[in-house]
C-alpha cells in the first residue's frame, strides 16, 4: 500500500513550519578532564570551601573525615585510594589543622601525620593552629601565636556573625568563598604572600612549633592554575 501523503498548499509551502530542521552550526563544546584531585579533611568547613573553586578540567573529589585524628586521617586517605583503584587520583592532598590547647599527644599526632603523609607521596596543607588562620590572612597579617579562638572573634567582625555559632554551619561554609572573594577589605592574593612569609620564617622547625602557619596556599595556587577564566 502506498504510503498516505500530506497534501500542502502551493501558498504555504515556503512557510517556517514546513520548512526542514537545518542542523546547527553550533557545537556543543565538552571538557576534557585532565586531572583528578583527592582532598582529604578533617572538617565540612575544608571541603565545601575547596569544592567552591570554580576549576575547568580538573574534578575535585573532597572528602570530610568529620574531625578524625591526624595520622588516622592519613590512614584513611591511603584506604581511601586503595578502595577506588579506578578513579586514578593524579594529586592527592591532606587538609588538617592543630589544636595547641590538646598538648604535646597532639603535637607528636600532627608531626607524625605530615611525615606519614609526605612518605605515602601525598601533600599536605597543614595549617597551626587553625584552619581558620588561612581566612584571616585575606584580611591581615599576624605573627602571633594565636589559638583559633582569635580567629573566630576577629572573621565575626568581618562577617558580621557570631563565627563559633554561625562559621561552621554548612549553609555559611558553602558561601565562604565567593564572601571571602567579593569582600573589598579581602585579598587572596594577599593571604598567599601572606602565608609564604608566614613559612619561610619557620619552616626549619618542627611542624608542630610553626605557629602561626598554614601550608593551605599551597592547595589554593594549585587549584587557581585550573581556574574557569
Amino acid at each position: 500500500m502506498p504510503k498516505s501523503t500530506k497534501s500542502i498548499k502551493v501558498t504555504d509551502k515556503n512557510k517556517a513550519w514546513n520548512k526542514k530542521a537545518q542542523p546547527s552550526n553550533y557545537k556543543i563544546e565538552t571538557i576534557p578532564i585532565n586531572k583528578t584531585i583527592l582532598i582529604v579533611c578533617e572538617g565540612q568547613t575544608e571541603k565545601l570551601y575547596f569544592e567552591s573553586f570554580p576549576v575547568l578540567g580538573v574534578k575535585i573529589k573532597a572528602i570530610d573525615l568529620k574531625g578524625q585524628a591526624k595520622l588516622k586521617l592519613v590512614e584513611s586517605t591511603k584506604e581511601i585510594i586503595e578502595n577506588a583503584k579506578d578513579e586514578g587520583y593524579n594529586e592527592v592532598w591532606c587538609v588538617f589543622d592543630m589544636d595547641v590547647r590538646r598538648g604535646e599527644d597532639e603535637f607528636a599526632d600532627f608531626d607524625n601525620a605530615i611525615s606519614k603523609g609526605i612518605l605515602f607521596g601525598y601533600k599536605v596543607a597543614y595549617s597551626n593552629d587553625s584552619f581558620e588562620l588561612w581566612f584571616y590572612l585575606h584580611f591581615n597579617f599576624t605573627d602571633a601565636q594565636n589559638l583559633r579562638s582569635f580567629y573566630y572573634t576577629e572573621l565575626g567582625k568581618k562577617f558580621g556573625i557570631n563565627y563559633v555559632k554561625v562559621g561552621k554551619k554548612y549553609t555559611f561554609c558553602l558561601n565562604v568563598y565567593e564572601l571571602l572573594l567579593k569582600d573589598a577589605s579581602s585579598s587572596q592574593e594577599d593571604a598567599i604572600e601572606r602565608a609564604k612569609l608566614l613559612f619561610e620564617q619557620q619552616k626549619n622547625f618542627p611542624c608542630h612549633q610553626q605557629n602561626p602557619n598554614t601550608k593551605v596556599y599551597e592547595l589554593v595556587e594549585e587549584l587557581n592554575r585550573n581556574l574557569r577564566r
